[in-house]
C-alpha cells in the first residue's frame, strides 16, 4: 500500500472505492490490488 498526496489517479482506475477510515482516506480495488492506497 501506497501513502499518496492526491488519489486522485487512483480513483479513476476501473474497480477502485474511495472510503474513510478512522480520519483516514484509503483507496480499495478489488480487481487490481496494486492500487489500494492511504491519504493523510
Amino acid at each position: 500500500m501506497k501513502v499518496r498526496r492526491s488519489l486522485r489517479s487512483l480513483k479513476s482506475q476501473p474497480g477502485s472505492q474511495v472510503v474513510r477510515r478512522r480520519g483516514r482516506v484509503f483507496v480499495i480495488n478489488k480487481k487490481n490490488p496494486k492500487f489500494k492506497a492511504r491519504q493523510g
